[in-house]
């Protein structure tokens, strides 16, 4: 006797090979056929009928219990989402506007503490001014008002004789020596 196994698996192997070779040659030569493209044409045409038909009878239904429709959660969806954009500019732009106020209120702030500073140093300047003229005015003795001479007239009195300086002769003439 000869020692044969039992192969299963190589069976199994050599019938679906002769299986899928039949099938594989059939299915090709029915696809190849103008026909079976009309018959698939038209099954895909009933179905998109069937399709409109639902979904005309589901928006209908929709409309009169007043639920609303996947074509309008999408259109108030897409309406949210340009409000949500718009609000993001706007957000933007007062982040912009909040930063150039910031720098304002800094530069403000600062040009108060320039001022102060100032004021204050001018504070000092008046008082130093103010205590140097003190010091000056203490240190100089202020005249106290005499009684003023009475002013001599310059028309004479009327009986009055006006002196005239005589001069010698002697004294306008030359000497001689001696």
């Amino acid at each position: 006797m000869t020692n044969q196994t039992f192969d299963a698996f190589g069976i199994w192997k050599e019938m679906y090979d002769r299986t899928e070779s039949a099938f594989r040659d059939s299915i090709q030569s029915t696809l190849e056929q103008p026909a079976f493209a009309e018959g698939l044409g038209q099954v895909q045409k009933q179905y998109l009928q069937y399709q409109g038909l639902v979904n005309g009878m589901t928006e209908s239904y929709l409309k009169q219990v007043n639920v609303p429709s996947r074509d309008e959660i999408a259109s108030i969806a897409s309406l949210v989402i340009n409000v949500e954009s718009k609000l993001i500019d706007l957000e933007d732009q007062l982040d912009v506007q909040e930063d150039a106020h910031d720098s304002h209120a800094k530069e403000i702030k600062q040009l108060k503490t320039t001022v102060n500073r100032l004021d204050k140093k001018l504070d000092t300047v008046i008082e130093l001014l103010t205590k140097q003229v003190e010091a000056k005015a203490a240190a100089t003795p202020t005249p106290t008002p005499k009684a003023a001479p009475p002013q001599k007239s310059l028309t004479p009195a009327p009986n009055a004789q006006v002196k005239t300086a005589a001069t010698p002769a002697a004294k306008n003439t030359p000497q001689t020596k001696k």
